[in-house]
């Protein structure tokens, strides 16, 4: 009798198991990108992978980026870009695909990883003199398009000069513009003065 009831427990069990999870009312569904597509509900992002299944929940720190004509998060050599508020300001950097944080967020911007390297605005304090009176520090703040590997290396400077950034959220509303671009694994041009254009090799 108790194998009889334990046969009909099974039977009863396997159905259930063999249902196929389900998402409802999403907002937004992505394309695959490395395995795994961007799902929108109530203004949060997560991530299914080929199965259909979560890889990672939802979550508000994912960011979105234009693919086309549509903005969603994506996953790309392994690396998705998250941003982060300290003092109303974006920071941004990048999980990886057990949500993960690789890259802390440091960056005043960057893009998505593409063939192993990423465009990344590197933010540098730097100490010009003492105030005696306050006996305090005078400090400027640069940033610096640079690449970087999936580390969060930098790999290159795109602009060696860089540019002065006014580290207060009532004058850094926005991330700053990227103004380089990576047009293959190695070449990246970057916009000058006049909107004219420099090629150079990041081998």
């Amino acid at each position: 009798m108790k194998k009889v009831k334990f046969i009909l427990l099974i039977i009863l069990i396997i159905p259930i198991l063999g249902l196929a999870q389900s998402l409802e009312n999403l907002d937004y569904i992505s394309p695959f990108h490395n395995g795994y597509a961007a799902i929108k509900k109530d203004n949060q992002w997560a991530f299914i992978n080929t199965e259909g299944a979560i890889a990672i929940d939802f979550r508000n720190d994912l960011v979105a980026r234009t693919v086309g004509d549509v903005n969603y998060p994506m996953f790309s050599d392994d690396r998705c870009l998250i941003e982060e508020l300290k003092e109303g300001i974006s920071y941004f950097g990048y999980i990886d695909t057990f949500g993960k944080t690789v890259i802390k967020p440091q960056f005043l911007n960057a893009t998505n990883f593409s063939e192993g390297s990423s465009i990344a605005l590197k933010l540098v304090k730097e100490i010009v003199g003492e105030n005696e009176a306050l006996v305090k520090n005078i400090v400027y703040y640069r940033y610096f398009e640079v690449t970087i590997d999936i580390e969060g290396n930098v790999i290159n400077y795109l602009t060696p000069k860089g540019k002065n950034v006014v580290l207060d959220k009532e004058f850094l509303t926005y991330p700053p513009e990227i103004m380089s671009k990576q047009i293959s694994k190695n070449v990246f041009a970057i916009k000058g003065k006049g909107n004219r254009w420099t090629i150079i090799n990041n081998k």
